[in-house]
């Protein structure tokens, strides 16, 4: 894995954080009928068919959070960091982050723990329009960079991916926040940027317009990278276990809901967030929606094999930390390994995995 890259992204600002104060979650006490209140903090400031959708809102319609007794509220982040920022602090309880920004959270000596993972196919790629003289890798070098913004992924990955292509990524090439969606395509289209790194989700957005892009290929050095991630403090984990180990299991079973019917699950999402609607009907915005979202729940479930088979969710292997531990230490995140006893924490993941698939199968097929 050819990646030198030594310049990281300012996460400083994490190692005053600690999970010293009570996390807003509540506790349903006594009343059998009353649920447990959690805090999720959304990585990305504004609500799109991804991970907010095909969990939080499919298990909030389809009924799976209130089964495990579980009111969730959402806030959103300006990016992974922030996202861990507000899970730090007790703004949030649990948030899927990117693994990198955890790590980084780490290092710092913040007190957060990863405890099932989400996106486990790496969704970062490289774009450009279909005339670009960006052919290779290696043509990045003096090329401008569109990222989501400097404290995202999406930075990180355009640094490991000049430098895996032998460049100086500090000095070769500029990255320039452009954000997703239109304004990212706007800034593609006018030359402020020669090349976008996004995650497939959004480029299906830009695609959806009926606009081309050109995909760079990634390097097997990307392969086996975990990205988003479930993260809690330590303090979260030890004191509430039962519910978090309650809300990985209806998230998961909204995914696997979300994997076999994505067009029910975009609906959900529209329920969940009438803002993804923008003031149109549903019928005239349900099939570029659905495109995308699957786009995204491509990213979550394995890489092969049929929904009725898919197990272990959640899972990551050692292999896959430790594959992402050197690419966060290469891409300048981190600048020590760091140890996974203090990183990982797969005890819930048996509880979570406790649910029949043939279930949540078949309400997903009925649907519609």
């Amino acid at each position: 894995m050819r990646l030198s890259l030594r310049l990281g992204l300012g996460v400083a600002v994490l190692a005053a954080l600690s999970a010293c104060a009570d996390g807003p979650s509540s506790s349903s006490g006594g009343d059998p009928d009353a649920r447990d209140t959690l805090q999720l903090a959304v990585p990305s400031a504004v609500i799109a068919p991804k991970e907010e959708v095909a969990t939080y809102a499919v298990g909030d319609a389809e009924g799976y959070l209130a089964a495990e007794k579980l009111k969730v509220d959402v806030i959103n982040t300006d990016g992974s960091v922030a996202a861990v920022q507000a899970v730090a602090s007790n703004s949030a309880d649990i948030a899927p982050a990117d693994a990198g920004a955890i790590l980084a959270a780490r290092e710092k000596g913040v007190p957060v723990k990863a405890i099932g993972g989400l996106v486990r196919n790496w969704p970062w790629r490289m774009a450009v329009r279909p005339g670009s003289e960006v052919r290779s890798p290696a043509d990045l070098k003096g090329k401008k960079i569109g990222v989501i913004s400097l404290a995202s992924g999406s930075a990180i990955y355009a640094r490991a991916y000049a430098s895996d292509a032998g460049l100086d990524a500090a000095g070769d090439v500029d990255l320039l926040p452009v954000g997703v969606g239109a304004q990212a395509l706007a800034a593609l289209e006018n030359g402020k940027v020669d090349v976008l790194a996004l995650y497939t989700q959004a480029y299906t957005t830009i695609e959806n317009t009926g606009t081309d892009l050109r995909y760079l290929d990634n390097s097997d050095a990307f392969d086996g990278i975990r990205s988003l991630t479930y993260v809690v403090t330590e303090k979260t984990l030890k004191e509430k276990k039962d519910v978090l180990t309650r809300y990985l299991r209806a998230s998961y079973k909204a995914l696997l809901f979300s994997a076999v019917n994505p067009e029910a699950a975009m609906r959900d999402g529209y329920q969940a967030f009438p803002q993804l609607l923008t003031g149109k009907k549903a019928d005239d915005r349900i099939a570029d929606d659905t495109r995308t979202l699957e786009a995204w729940i491509r990213t979550a479930v394995p890489a092969t094999g049929e929904p009725g088979n898919f197990e272990d969710w959640g899972a990551i292997s050692d292999a896959e930390w430790d594959k992402t531990v050197a690419y966060t230490r290469t891409a300048g995140q981190i600048t020590e390994d760091v140890s996974l006893p203090e990183l990982w924490d797969g005890s819930l993941l048996g509880g979570a995995n406790d649910f029949d698939p043939a279930d949540v199968i078949a309400k997903a097929k009925a649907a519609g």
